[in-house]
């Protein structure tokens, strides 16, 4: 069972570090809007075991992670994801901050599997009227690539 709560959180953990990692590298897309992508140094989570005794809906995991474009650091991101059932599907929100650039928002829905799939949900600073999209894909070493789609 201990096992599998460490999977769990390690697939959250990295999901959410890929989907930073990935914004960071800056380009022009079709839709009017900028590709950021970003390395994710995926940091210790924490898992809270509040439902039944392990991986079970209510259970919270928090995570702190570390973003960098071409070595070097450039921000990082927090959030939290809240299971709802025992095989790791959870509901993610977090928030990245980009050195003295502003903030992105962004939730996701967490599940095992190394590609996740983000909603950019808002912003400040620079980013304060940031939508869009984007995906965080694990490496399985601790790190991930994260890939946002701003439009706005």
């Amino acid at each position: 069972m201990r096992n599998r709560t460490r999977t769990v959180a390690v697939g959250v953990t990295l999901a959410a570090s890929v989907l930073l990692l990935q914004g960071s590298a800056l380009g022009a897309n079709s839709g009017g809007g900028r590709t950021m992508t970003f390395h994710v140094v995926f940091e210790p989570f924490n898992y809270t075991d509040l439902g039944a005794p392990g991986p079970s809906a209510a259970d919270v995991i928090v995570f702190h992670d570390q973003l960098s474009q071409n070595g070097t650091a450039v921000g990082d991101e927090i959030g939290s994801c809240v299971l709802v059932d025992e095989t790791g599907l959870s509901n993610c929100t977090g928030v990245m901050q980009l050195e003295d650039r502003g903030t992105i928002a962004f939730a996701f829905v967490n599940l095992p599997p190394p590609h996740k799939v983000f909603a950019l949900t808002g912003g400040s600073g620079e980013f304060k009227t940031v939508r869009g999209d984007g995906t965080l894909d694990e490496n399985g070493d601790g790190t991930a690539t994260l890939v946002l789609r701003l439009i706005g």
